[in-house]
């Protein structure tokens, strides 16, 4: 049997600073790195992100995954994009999560089959985050979206994504207020860079009263920063940073790791709690806890 994690609603609820992490399920079956990695981080973290085929590229399913790492003392954080099911699959996929203990639910649009490794996949988009966030809140009152009453309602905490550094501000505080509408009950951003406008941006939707976590994405060199300026909307690597990545040659991850712990110190103040993403980066996210004393 295993032991009941502490839940991540319950330590945002108790005003505590929270620690997520994120996990790429694997391109196959082998999760053994995973879960190695998953046992460090226990007591460590007090949520774990599966992500759901991102960027459009096959993986391993989030829910059984998330089973695995709640199996481990996790509480998961399971990831529903709207690109691969239509509302039947996605109320169907999230009953099981709820049997199998999942409590958690972050609510994305999903990049297009085109920016994926099958690029002739017929996307669905049959909802968008939005409507899948007041699907979600229906499971959680006790009935489905067609209103048919449910033999056992679900419990989620219900999550929403955040681009903090957008120019378009006055849209994305809009977005950001439709989301809370829907029921959000914490925000998980995109990756901060420029803590300044972080900050500008907590001021601004702080009395919407949700939880917010900053997003940290380690950078592992200069080219991987470059892609995301170029390619990913809302993302702005401060050019100091690519330069001093790129001075660090093959050093250039532990500069990573340093603009990381940076950026956690820098942003701790203004919000609720941080969200690591390190991609490739996975085994150094202790070293990046402790660094930034948040173990």
């Amino acid at each position: 049997m295993s032991r009941e994690p502490k839940r991540l609603k319950e330590v945002l609820d108790q005003g505590q600073f929270a620690v997520t992490v994120e996990y790429n399920p694997p391109k196959g079956t082998n999760i053994t790195g995973i879960l190695d990695n998953a046992k460090q981080l226990l007591g460590r973290v007090h949520g774990v992100n599966v992500t759901d085929n991102t960027a459009a590229v096959v993986r391993a399913g989030s829910l059984p995954v998330c089973r695995m790492l709640y199996e481990l003392g996790h509480d998961p954080v399971m990831q529903l994009t709207c690109r691969d099911r239509n509302r039947i699959a996605m109320q169907s996929d999230l009953l099981g999560a709820h049997i199998l203990g999942i409590r958690n639910i972050l609510c994305l649009t999903g990049d297009y089959p085109t920016v994926g490794d099958h690029k002739e996949a017929k996307p669905v988009y049959d909802l968008d985050s939005v409507q899948v966030m007041q699907l979600v809140k229906g499971l959680n009152e006790g009935h489905d979206m067609a209103g048919n009453r449910l033999d056992g309602s679900t419990a989620f905490a219900i999550g929403a994504a955040a681009t903090p550094e957008a120019d378009l501000v006055g849209p994305v505080l809009a977005k950001f207020e439709v989301k809370v509408k829907a029921g959000a009950n914490f925000f998980q951003t995109q990756a901060v860079y420029n803590p300044e406008m972080f900050a500008s941006f907590m001021k601004a939707v702080r009395p919407y009263g949700v939880k917010v976590l900053a997003g940290i994405v380690l950078l592992r060199n200069a080219k991987m920063a470059e892609f995301m300026n170029a390619n990913i909307p809302g993302m702005s690597v401060p050019q100091e940073m690519i330069d001093a990545l790129r001075a660090a040659g093959d050093k250039s991850e532990d500069v990573g790791v340093e603009i990381a712990v940076q950026t956690i110190n820098a942003v701790r103040p203004h919000c609720d709690g941080v969200h690591i993403m390190a991609i490739k980066g996975i085994h150094r996210i202790g070293e990046i806890l402790s660094k930034a004393q948040l173990t």
